[in-house]
């Protein structure tokens, strides 16, 4: 029995199964289920062979942990950095940032979903693709209103469904919502990731919160997605079928960088901020990438390939971007 057919099972025992779950909750089960979830499961899921399902920065070896590295000493300024220690969140398991890196932190721990996330007095809080990965709810726009879109399981399948009232999470927020819900317009809703941030900021630490990811302003994901931003990825496809091979592909949305950035001014960080990661990187490790690329001048070495890969607009040097603030 594969474990699609175990997350769909466990779907078809929740309470409000013939109804409807919403999908934050099919998320949960098909994502992180301790048993059957993706992220459970024991399999590669990042890299570039063809057993993986995406690629990420640190697939291209050890240059963008070098670069983290580099800006989290410079945004650290005059504080003792060897008195920091570097928590990351979230993981790949044997594949943290700072694997093969030389670093002047006091240590480097990896801490996966699940894993207590109590934090040293003096850390720098790093995450890669992290935000993007928590579940989220799906609304649609319906004869001038929003309704929260679910899952139910109904004759042996997995289908799509209308709620018949917004979750609690969605209700707590709705006076946020456009007024305006255009006709078929999906508006899917990173909660979670509001939810996972504030349970870091909350504890009282003091360093350097730094988040790669990829995401939108509250404004784009109002207005410039009419589909959503929810997909799924599997062997190194995107699709829009979310509900296909649950807990065998990813699923992911774009966070609100709005949110987020809100959350931590509201725990005490100053001036948190977003840039893509080609501008941050050119900002605030500036010195480094100057040096690997004199050190890689008059080849084009694997090295080089991959500063490429992470600055150029058209891979990832757009598609994602930082964020990050400093909290004393």
């Amino acid at each position: 029995m594969g474990s699609s057919v175990h997350v769909s099972a466990l779907l078809a025992r929740e309470p409000d199964a013939a109804t409807g779950v919403s999908f934050a909750r099919f998320m949960e089960l098909a994502l992180f289920h301790p048993e059957t979830g993706y992220y459970a499961r024991d399999r590669p899921r990042v890299g570039r062979g063809r057993a993986a399902d995406y690629y990420t920065a640190t697939s291209l070896g050890t240059v963008f942990g070098e670069l983290v590295v580099a800006a989290a000493v410079q945004l650290l300024g005059a504080h003792d950095v060897s008195a920091h220690t570097f928590v990351e969140i979230g993981a790949e398991p044997e594949a943290g940032v700072l694997r093969g890196v030389p670093h002047p932190f006091a240590a480097h721990e990896v801490r996966r979903l699940g894993d207590d996330l109590r934090l040293p007095a003096r850390a720098v809080v790093f995450s890669n693709e992290l935000f993007d990965a928590q579940p989220c709810h799906r609304l649609l726009g319906r004869g001038g209103l929003w309704r929260e879109l679910g899952v139910a399981w109904c004759d042996g399948r997995l289908v799509e469904r209308e709620l018949p009232a917004l979750s609690p999470e969605v209700a707590a927020m709705a006076a946020r919502l456009p007024r305006a819900a255009p006709e078929g317009y999906h508006l899917d809703l990173p909660l979670r990731s509001v939810t996972l941030l504030h349970q870091l900021a909350r504890q009282s630490w003091g360093g350097l919160f730094l988040a790669c990811d990829y995401g939108r302003s509250w404004q784009e994901l109002t207005e410039a997605l009419p589909a959503g931003s929810a997909r799924a990825f599997h062997q190194h496809r995107q699709s829009n079928d979310l509900l296909a091979r649950p807990g065998e592909q990813d699923l992911t949305c774009d966070v609100c960088w709005d949110w987020l950035t809100e959350s931590l001014g509201q725990h005490g960080f100053a001036r948190p901020r977003v840039e893509s990661q080609e501008a941050f990187f050119a900002r605030q490790a500036g010195g480094a990438l100057a040096a690997m690329m004199a050190a890689e001048a008059g080849r084009f070495s694997a090295r080089k390939q991959a500063v490429l890969h992470l600055l150029h607009p058209a891979h990832l040097g757009q598609k994602f971007q930082v964020l990050h603030a400093r909290r004393d």
